[in-house]
């Protein structure tokens, strides 16, 4: 709940992009708040917050809810999930009482416990209080076999730029003279004790235009980091470039990565005497390397070896023999009309399939060779269920959570051909009893089924009076399933509210296909979606325009942002998070020249021509009937540019129209650097739906 919506993948330094800036057009207004922390665009950020928290914050009820959402965040019967590094189990923990958290470890014994016994590894609020800095943890990254040593990423005050300073988990300490690097958006790998592959901002031209690594580089322990030597290097325009390790005991292997864009990828095995060897895949492949076996999920059609096979699907072969010319394919996964490949994770012996069938979870176990498929025993029914291995070098054994709108999450301890233990279940955070969750679909404008989830009373009166929030998201292949909330639960659906989550295209509920359906100027096809889902609402009379709010963050930002502009006859209020909006300088903001492959380019005329029509701060325009709206982004967001709200909201508000404005200071690319920040965020957010909704 904390982050509701979902990430545009990684993040960079709190610097424009190294990309060109565009000449911006002569009538934006409003260019000056794109200077992120600039004295007069935060004096102006402090003087529009303010404004918000005279509307909504200056009630006992907002007070309240800010109060129990900070309950719910703090509380410690919150399922501590963990991670296997060596022999202990690693979890990192926010309380009231530990704001910026505690990293700490526990036995898998000792974990079965109601009550386990922590062992302390960093406590970041002592850090952060030391340093006089608002570190946020970023995880670590441990050198293998001995699990002593790791990488720590710290970020100030949530922004994904990060430093990175080597640590010993056994003495609790940063190591003296250790590896350490500076705030940037790093790629760092272990390749043995003494040396990293490592990614970072290393000067003029090191950096791709998206603002992520262009140069990978080794790095020997005692050597400045200017000596270390370069082993790989991308194009300036391409997302980034970088080496890793692969540590797996008997199979170590170096691999060099380059991703041209967003989605495609080139990859190479590197040998010791420094020689590479490409590995002949779909440049828009997704390859995984487990052991001795290569799969492979396919975003379109692949014609090799003889025959093609299906985009969606996932094949699989052995490494060694593919690289010695072998095209032979086992095929793992085909999609249907209804079915899409979720995910594949892989135990040291086993592989689990997470199917989706119609936007519900079906999990296989598959036996590499023979490929023998069977049910993953304990998997429910219904609802999201997650699987991930606790140690793919050691074990079959596997962690698994579920969860759903009205259920709280459990976490299982499995291993494959058993029922699986409950380790952990979260408490109900609201009453569910009266309840229910149904899926729904519509036909969208061009006929395509659109799927979508309700939660609501049983026996909800349909008279259109119900105030109703829905939420989406729609793209970069990422799928909306059902999560349980205790804030969505205590603030909205306890006070009588109904929730619609819409899986419209350009996510990946149905694989590729779904995703590729909405990209660059097929986009609107996306949002004549969420409209279909907004209209068949009223037509069922769950609700009526005037009770129906939408929400969206990121992607989903720009999502409500094209809702409000086009059709702001469907809806009676939007939230619109953390959002892109303008996109005809989208490119040229922060991270936003990754994303070209989503959207588009528009320094190009011909694609220009195609994002101006879903560019929301180019199409709001004066004179028209606007939903009350409330914007809301972070200052340390360095994925999408605070920028987009900013100047949204400026113009808008310049118009006369309703709308209102928060920025958190810290936070990132979600909603708080910490409980607190992430309760107030929330609690804004559901105070305005209850104001304007009812």
């Amino acid at each position: 709940m904390e982050s509701r919506w979902l990430p545009l993948l990684l993040g960079i330094t709190l610097m424009a992009s190294g990309k060109t800036p565009a000449a911006p057009a002569p009538e934006d207004a409003y260019l000056w708040l794109e200077d992120i922390t600039g004295s007069k665009s935060l004096d102006w950020v402090r003087a529009a917050n303010a404004v918000t928290a005279k509307e909504l914050e200056g009630t006992k009820e907002y007070k309240a809810l800010e109060d129990d959402l900070l309950a719910i965040l703090d509380s410690k019967a919150k399922i501590p999930y963990i991670t296997r590094s060596g022999a202990h189990y690693y979890n990192f923990w926010k309380d009231a009482a530990h704001p910026r958290g505690l990293w700490r470890r526990t036995t898998l014994e000792e974990y079965r416990k109601a009550e386990p016994a922590w062992e302390t590894v960093l406590d970041i609020d002592a850090l952060g209080k030391a340093e006089n800095q608002g570190w946020v943890f970023h995880g670590a990254q441990f050198l293998h076999p001995g699990f002593r040593r790791c990488l720590v990423s710290l970020s100030p005050g949530g922004s994904d730029a990060a430093v990175v300073r080597e640590f010993d988990v056994e003495t609790r300490t940063f190591v003296e003279g250790g590896f350490s690097l500076p705030l940037a958006k790093s790629q760092v790998s272990w390749i043995d004790q003494d040396t990293l592959f490592v990614g970072t901002d290393f000067g003029k031209g090191s950096m791709t235009t998206s603002g992520y690594p262009r140069v990978a580089k080794v790095w020997k322990r005692g050597t400045p980091l200017a000596q270390a030597k370069v082993v790989f290097e991308g194009l300036d325009t391409d997302m980034e470039a970088v080496a890793y390790h692969d540590p797996t005991p008997g199979f170590e292997r170096d691999f060099l990565y380059r991703k041209p864009s967003f989605f495609t990828g080139e990859y190479y095995l590197l040998a010791t005497d420094g020689t590479r060897r490409k590995v002949e895949l779909p440049l828009d492949a997704e390859p995984s390397l487990h052991r001795e076996w290569l799969t492979v999920k396919l975003r379109t059609a692949w014609a090799v070896g003889g025959r093609t096979y299906a985009g969606g699907s996932l094949l699989a072969v052995k490494f060694d023999e593919f690289m010695a010319g072998k095209r032979d394919f086992a095929v793992l996964f085909e999609p249907s009309a209804t079915t899409s490949l979720e995910d594949a994770t892989w135990t040291k012996n086993l592989l689990i399939l997470n199917v989706m069938d119609d936007v519900k979870n079906r999990l296989t176990v598959l036996t590499p060779g023979t490929w023998k498929a069977v049910p993953l025993q304990g998997a429910p029914a219904m609802g999201a269920t997650s699987v991930y291995a606790v140690d793919d070098e050691a074990s079959d054994d596997y962690f698994m959570t579920t969860r759903d709108f009205l259920t709280p999450d459990s976490f299982f301890l499995g291993t494959p051909g058993a029922a699986p233990a409950l380790l952990k279940s979260l408490p109900a955070f609201f009453d569910a009893s009266g309840l229910e969750v149904t899926q729904h679909f519509t036909p969208s404008k061009d006929g395509t089924r659109i799927p979508y989830f309700q939660v609501s009373r049983k026996g909800l009166k349909l008279d259109g009076a119900n105030p109703t929030l829905l939420d989406g998201y729609g793209g970069f292949e990422v799928s909306s399933l059902p999560y349980y909330s205790g804030a969505l639960g205590r603030a909205w659906l306890d006070r009588g509210g109904v929730f619609v989550l819409a899986n419209i295209r350009g996510g990946g509920e149905y694989g590729p296909r779904w995703h590729q359906a909405a990209l660059k100027a097929n986009r609107p096809r996306a949002y004549e979606d969420f409209a279909a889902v907004a209209r068949d609402l009223a037509a069922r009379k769950v609700t009526s325009p005037k009770r129906l709010g939408i929400m969206g963050g990121s992607n989903g930002g720009l999502l409500v942002g094209n809702m409000l502009v086009m059709y702001p006859e469907l809806l009676g209020a939007v939230v619109c998070q953390v959002p892109l909006l303008d996109m005809k300088r989208y490119s040229h903001l922060l991270a936003g020249a990754s994303w070209m492959e989503e959207y588009g380019d528009p320094d190009k005329p011909g694609e220009w021509a195609y994002l101006k029509t879903f560019s929301p701060y180019q199409n709001v325009k004066a004179g028209r009937r606007y939903p009350p709206t409330f914007f809301m982004t972070t200052t340390r967001d360095d994925r999408v540019h605070p920028a987009h709200a900013r100047k949204m909201f400026a113009k808008m508000r310049d118009m006369g129209y309703d709308v209102r404005y928060f920025e958190n200071i810290e936070g990132g690319h979600g909603a708080g650097a910490d409980n607190r920040q992430t309760a107030h965020f929330w609690a804004l957010t559901y105070t305005f739906l209850e104001r304007t909704l009812r």
